[in-house]
């Protein structure tokens, strides 16, 4: 078997050898641009991508291609239409990054309530050595005792986040589910949880139920003291309704770990330095060296399952 990892950017420091010794040849491409595709994908039995796109003209171009593995846990690059339509089964990752995802989610709301990026930069601009007492308290620092934390998306990650939340003295929320018309008698309405929580958390999926979920209307639901954190997919959030939204002050701040177009080489509204209360990172919640390894392990796994005639992590 012959396997073409399209994009290892971010995974080349990882010890690929679990992969290595479940296949007979091993290509890998740090970056592949959509005009390099359809060279590289010749003569390969398993592709291996994390967000090239793999079309149904790649598929058909990759003329022995038998297997589809992606580097992570959203599928939307791969077309899995035209995949089931050839026969050709398409895995991923699941749940490698819980603990990665959770930390930097914590870590963002912690910021938030306690300035902590304000208060370290002014102590690099030499605001402390200027200060006439042992302390200054020039920004606010909020305790989440007490508070709410509500969470959009209760999967592996959505629990994660509410299972630390009781440390804190914090009580949780979770929304009904978007994608179901089942009512949880242990969760709340997506309206209820908007007005209600002091914390929001997104760990749900970029859909068409979820996308612009967050927008101008949501924002005036939301308390003028509460914090948005999104560590899930970058459409969900409407980017320039949420930078008015902090401008005005009509939520307290927010974070975000990801945003529409990745990387944002044309600009994007959240990249305004003006922006008040906002912590912008470039999505490496996952990057954890911990996660990065599980993706390849599991993506072995997954392949040694395929060579056994089996189908791990099904997409």
């Amino acid at each position: 078997m012959r396997a073409v990892i399209l994009d290892l950017k971010g995974l080349e420091t990882i010890d690929l050898s679990p992969i290595e010794k479940r296949v007979s040849e091993l290509v890998c491409y740090e970056f592949t641009r959509p005009d390099q595709v359809f060279e590289r994908v010749r003569g390969a039995d398993i592709l291996i991508t994390n967000k090239t796109a793999i079309t149904a003209d790649v598929m058909d171009a990759a003329e022995q291609l038998k297997y589809i593995c992606v580097l992570a846990t959203g599928t939307n690059v791969v077309d899995k239409v035209a995949a089931a339509e050839r026969d050709i089964p398409v895995s991923n990752c699941v749940a490698y990054g819980v603990g990665s995802v959770v930390q930097h989610v914590w870590s963002m709301i912690l910021a938030l309530h306690t300035n902590l990026v304000s208060y370290a930069n002014d102590v690099q601009k030499g605001q402390w050595q200027r200060s006439d007492q042992f302390c200054f308290l020039d920004y606010p620092i909020v305790e989440l005792e007490g508070k709410t934390l509500g969470i959009i998306g209760y999967g592996n990650l959505g629990q994660g986040v509410a299972s630390l939340a009781s440390a804190f003295g914090m009580k949780v929320l979770v929304a009904q589910s978007l994608s179901s018309n089942g009512q949880n008698p242990d969760r709340v309405s997506l309206d209820e949880l908007i007005e209600t929580s002091d914390v929001i958390s997104l760990h749900c999926p970029l859909t068409d139920d979820t996308e612009n979920l967050f927008d101008r209307c949501t924002f005036k639901q939301m308390k003028n003291t509460a914090f948005l954190v999104n560590s899930a997919r970058g459409g969900i959030v409407n980017e320039k309704d949420l930078a008015d939204a902090l401008k005005s002050a009509e939520i307290a701040g927010a974070a975000t770990d990801v945003l529409t177009v990745e990387p944002p080489k044309d600009g994007n509204p959240l990249l305004d330095p003006s922006i008040p209360n906002l912590l912008v990172t470039p999505h490496i919640a996952w990057g954890a060296l911990e996660a990065r390894t599980r993706i390849i392990q599991q993506t072995a796994d997954n392949i040694q399952a395929f060579l056994r005639g089996e189908h791990a992590n099904p997409v």
